[in-house]
């Protein structure tokens, strides 16, 4: 008995020594928590410009140093869209791309129909419209895929605009076997027209509130990041970040100050955006991400490469896909090897001794939760935070591993979030000291998608600054980026978030961080490849595969 008191005593003086060392580190991590950039909450009245470009006439931002402005410029003109159609009054679907109408041709290629392991593969696509009669402008927005479903292969092809209502697409063959061609009309181009048009005149259809709470006395106001003028003018409290200027801006309450708001949750949706004649142009099953059939063979066999072989490459495009599936397992072309981690040792091996830090979007809440999942030590401390929102903290307290994950800064469309925990990523960045066991994993995108692209090149220009300050004093960091990925699409989708929103962006987040000492992956094509159909997040075969590239790129060579 004296044997078993004595145990119990032990195992009681164990639990409460690792109790205090938890709270021990959660309080020397409080800091890091509970930090709140400044604001100002300064009451300014809403100014109207003169300018007939509709955006800017109710967005005022601080001007851009000379040098941002120009790469702005050189990034909005590097990632244009062909120009779309004018589009009549009204509008008539019949004189639009018709994906039923339209078809897709395999060229025989040099090897006259001859096709091996290293070779490019070439389709010809030619759309028509809604009459039969082929299209003479471009503009439509093509996604392309190569794969075999038996072997669990697939690769993104490469889409060339002509211009002319016909179209390339250009695969790698990196497999032997079959290989079927898929190409997919997700919008015709009259509906990029009205894509843009709604980005530039309503970039508040999505609206955010805030309650303002002072004793007993509560309001709620309007807010985002570009506020109407109303027609009684009234006073806007200016919520603009000091450090690193991003702005935002609600209506002042009638009868409480600025600084009594106490959080930030998406509003709404409005609602009528698009007459009857223009909702016809993202009609599911009719032109809204519907497959265009092939006029002949869809399929090709691929030899064996041969000794020796010359690569016959395309002249049409200049830029090969980022990687491929084989047996369902993602490989990536032209950079680290992407091991397996089949296993939680192999998982916890890897990340022992590190510090994993997450921001951004749910896209990126995806691998905190699948990290929590895939290793049994990993715990996560109860902050009592709005559930999907955050902050998010789990420690393997035997393996020394840290994974935390919070939310980018507004505009992010959430439930209520307290305005203490709207955390912009820069700041967050500045306040981490980094490291060889420090990893920063990226990803904002999603929520971007319905304003100006000028408001997402600023919001990506304020992290670079903030990484480039990161990695010149703490070189050994390991940053990763994730980019945006294709999602399945309603009308209701497509007017706040279409792909086309996503493909957009994710060219300027590329752009943006071309040159720096950061890891991409390639949600786009890691998705887009794939055969399970395309999901704002993605499901775990593919979550798995962008998490096991994560780690090759913590333990290169690694694995189990």
């Amino acid at each position: 008995m004296k044997a078993k008191a004595c145990l119990r005593r032990e195992n009681a003086a164990i639990f409460l020594f690792l109790a205090v060392l938890v709270l021990i580190f959660v309080r020397r991590h409080m800091d890091d928590l509970e930090f709140q950039p400044k604001v100002k909450s300064t009451i300014i009245m809403p100014r109207v410009s003169t300018d007939p470009d509709m955006n800017r006439s109710f967005c005022t931002f601080k001007p851009l140093s000379p040098k941002d402005a120009l790469e702005e410029r050189l990034i909005l003109d590097s990632t244009a869209w062909p120009e779309t159609p004018l589009l009549p009054a009204p509008i008539s679907l019949e004189q639009t791309s018709d994906p039923a109408h339209s078809n897709f041709t395999i060229l025989p290629g040099r090897k006259r129909g001859q096709w091996h392991v290293g070779d490019q593969l070439e389709v010809m696509i030619q759309t028509s419209d809604f009459q039969g009669h082929p299209k003479k402008s471009g503009g439509d927005f093509l996604l392309a895929r190569l794969h075999n479903r038996k072997l669990e292969a697939g690769v993104a092809g490469q889409v060339v605009d002509h211009l002319n209502g016909s179209y390339s697409a250009v695969f790698s063959l990196l497999w032997e076997g079959d290989a079927q061609v898929e190409v997919t009309l997700v919008h015709p181009g009259e509906a990029i027209s009205v894509l843009n048009r709604l980005n530039r005149e309503q970039p508040d259809r999505i609206y955010f509130r805030s309650l303002f709470r002072s004793g007993s006395l509560s309001e709620t106001s309007l807010c985002n990041v570009c506020l109407r003028p109303t027609q009684q003018p009234q006073p806007l409290c200016n919520y603009t970040d000091l450090r690193t200027g991003e702005p935002w801006f609600c209506y002042k309450p009638k009868n409480l100050s600025c600084d009594a708001r106490i959080n930030h949750y998406i509003g709404g949706y409005k609602q009528n955006l698009l007459n009857a004649n223009e909702e016809k142009l993202f009609q599911s099953g009719v032109n809204l991400k519907v497959y265009i059939r092939a006029s002949g063979p869809a399929n090709v066999t691929v030899l064996p490469q041969k000794e020796g072989q010359l690569k016959v490459k395309s002249s049409t495009v200049t830029s090969g896909p980022s990687g491929y599936y084989y047996q369902g397992v993602w490989r990536a072309l032209g950079g680290t090897t992407v091991c397996k981690f089949n296993t939680s040792s192999a998982i916890s091996q890897c990340l022992k001794g590190k510090a994993v830090h997450m921001y951004g979007d749910s896209t990126v809440r995806q691998w905190f939760e699948f990290l929590n999942a895939a290793l049994p030590g990993l715990k996560e401390f109860d902050l009592h935070s709005p559930k999907q929102i955050g902050p998010y903290i789990s420690l393997d307290y035997a393996n020394n591993i840290l994974v935390t994950y919070r939310c980018h800064g507004p505009p992010i469309r959430y439930a209520p979030i307290p305005t203490r925990e709207l955390r912009y990523i820069a700041n967050e960045l500045d306040s981490l000291n980094g490291g060889h066991n420090t990893v920063i994993v990226l990803g904002i995108w999603s929520h971007f998608s319905s304003f100006p692209m000028e408001i997402y090149i600023r919001r990506l220009q304020s992290i670079r600054r903030a990484v480039v300050r990161l990695l010149d004093t703490a070189p050994g960091t390991l940053v990763v980026i994730r980019t945006a990925n294709p999602k399945a699409l309603t009308l209701y989708e497509t007017i706040s978030n279409s792909d086309w929103y996503s493909l957009q962006r994710d060219k300027v987040l590329r752009a943006m961080f071309k040159g720096l000492n950061v890891h991409l992956i390639d949600a786009w094509e890691m998705t887009l490849a794939h055969h399970l159909p395309h999901n704002l997040h993605p499901p775990p075969p593919i979550i798995k595969n962008m998490v096991n590239q994560l780690f090759s790129y913590i333990c290169p060579q690694n694995g189990g």
